[in-house]
């Protein structure tokens, strides 16, 4: 049975804030993706706040413009219509070159070589798992160009009120080391483009998947050192989950909305879905994209 969730608790949302809608074009939209535009343009609607369509192809390796104008059509068959957007990372550079000027500035960005392999040795090596700042191979004090570069965040924790969970407390680099900023493909990561656009676009609300709740604190500390005088609100939602308790996932092949059309499903029917899979209603039954607003007032 699906974690049921308290949309009447739609108080704790901030009233008018902007929010956004961000998938990313490196595969098809799947029920994970519908069960998040459900709580997007849900708390938007009940709140009076805006939404932003921003399509987040920092990946220039995986992302495809078929996935994009793909998940445009998907979108639009669900019946989801943004207020703006939609607007995409590839776009401008500049913003993304401008924030990693402003951190080496501050002589917080450094070169790693450091991959999955080298945590991995690591923690056989020491039979534990890499915790903390910095990295196995002390990269930033051998001054190194890349090929990866990471950003030295500080250790410490960050505290948030979740709109959905509450109270939150959690290291900024608890698993990981220090945020990558840029790949060893000359991308930029997630972690960093999505705090600069968050910034730089104005959105006073992030609601995603409960699976990126770990990313929060590190996220918290960039925006602060970029100079986001306040984060802005998260809210962070259940997940769809597979019986075997796993999320589900466009890298491991799960059925996709465009499969599900394909196979005679209607946008009310898969709705109604999602809605149900993420406790927002008791049992499936159909919904129309109009009336997602209506599960969260009380």
């Amino acid at each position: 049975m699906a974690e049921r969730t308290t949309p009447a608790e739609i108080a704790a949302f901030p009233r008018g804030a902007r929010t956004r809608f961000a998938p990313a074009p490196t595969g098809f939209l799947h029920l994970g993706h519908v069960a998040n535009a459900i709580w997007v343009w849900g708390v938007a609607g009940a709140t009076g706040g805006p939404v932003l369509l921003r399509i987040e192809d920092h990946d220039r390796v995986r992302s495809r413009p078929e996935y994009e104008e793909a998940l445009l059509e998907d979108l639009a068959w669900l019946g989801f219509v943004a207020d703006e957007g939609p607007v995409r990372q590839s776009g401008d550079d500049a913003p993304y070159a401008a924030a990693l000027g402003q951190l080496r500035r501050e002589v917080l960005v450094y070169g790693c070589d450091c991959s999955r392999t080298t945590f991995e040795r690591w923690s056989r090596e020491n039979g534990r798992l890499w915790h903390g700042p910095g990295c196995p191979g002390d990269c930033r004090d051998r001054g190194l160009d890349g090929p990866v570069l990471r950003a030295a965040l500080g250790g410490g924790s960050e505290r948030w009120m979740d709109a959905i969970v509450g109270p939150c407390a959690d290291e900024v680099a608890a698993g990981g080391g220090d945020l990558p900023i840029r790949d060893r493909d000359g991308n930029w990561t997630y972690g960093f483009a999505v705090v600069v656009d968050d910034l730089r676009e104005g959105i006073d609300l992030v609601i995603r998947g409960r699976d990126l709740l770990a990313a929060t604190p590190a996220q918290i500390r960039l925006a602060r050192l970029l100079e986001r005088a306040a984060p802005p609100t998260f809210a962070h939602h259940p997940l769809i989950r597979r019986p075997d308790g796993s999320k589900l996932s466009k890298a491991d092949g799960d059925t996709s909305v465009r499969d599900l059309r394909a196979a005679g499903r209607t946008p009310e029917d898969l709705l109604g879905e999602a809605a149900a899979a993420v406790g927002l209603i008791d049992a499936p039954r159909p919904i129309e994209a109009a009336e997602v607003a209506s599960l969260f007032v009380p």
